[in-house]
């Protein structure tokens, strides 16, 4: 990670635990984020789960888990924070693609971390944030998702993260050439994932992958879970 401004800030002691909003299209998707920050909750305190909406006022940090979602330009930062204006939102992606990371920011976004982070490197990576520093990727590509931190929507069908975002996508209704713009994937890459995730899911057409992707869970869900309310 690379780490920009605001350090002397970084040092302060807080007086409580920093307050965190995981967002996503996919219930799954942010409970599994907040299962992998649990043993940290001394640190931070994962206060709410969004799904389709915006995050509450009471936040200091919205980590926005890009998992077939909007990104780079065509994020929408006030939407994603909602109420929260003064927090600070975060990508998660395993896409580092710099010309995204760039949108990212350029669009409002205060950091960008890597999916390959292991808990610990995310937590202090957050801190940062919170404490003024913009964080981004020290290398640039495609990272390799902790399976072991993180789950989605076909992982127990054997997808791996990369391949359900794609079956997530598909199932929106998005074109490969939409995909691959989204993505920042070529269309070939694009194309392959495709491939290997129908042979998975035992689908030919792209018919049937809609129809297997809806039964799986791959609808965008909408839902707001407050944790420490509970």
């Amino acid at each position: 990670m690379r780490y920009r401004g605001g350090m002397s800030e970084i040092t302060t002691v807080e007086t409580r635990p920093l307050r965190l909003a995981v967002v996503n299209d996919y219930a799954l998707v942010v409970a599994g984020v907040a299962a992998m920050l649990e043993p940290f909750r001394e640190r931070i305190q994962v206060v709410e789960l969004v799904s389709g909406m915006a995050a509450s006022a009471d936040v200091d940090v919205v980590l926005y888990d890009s998992f077939g979602a909007q990104q780079g330009a065509s994020m929408d930062v006030p939407a994603a924070l909602g109420e929260a204006s003064r927090a600070r939102l975060v990508v998660y992606s395993w896409n580092l693609d710099p010309g995204l990371v760039r949108e990212a920011l350029a669009s409002g976004a205060s950091g960008y971390l890597s999916k390959g982070l292991d808990a610990a490197e995310v937590v202090t990576a957050l801190e940062a944030i919170h404490g003024g520093a913009t964080v981004v990727p020290e290398r640039t590509g495609v990272a390799s998702p902790r399976a072991d931190d993180n789950d989605w929507p076909g992982k127990s069908n054997g997808l791996s993260m990369r391949e359900s975002e794609i079956v997530a996508l598909i199932t929106q209704g998005l074109t490969n050439q939409d995909i691959a713009s989204r993505t920042y994937l070529s269309i070939n890459s694009v194309k392959t994932y495709i491939r290997t995730a129908y042979r998975k899911m035992g689908v030919e057409r792209r018919s049937q992958a809609v129809l297997w992707g809806i039964r799986q869970g791959f609808d965008p869900d909408v839902a707001r879970r407050r944790l420490d309310r509970e």
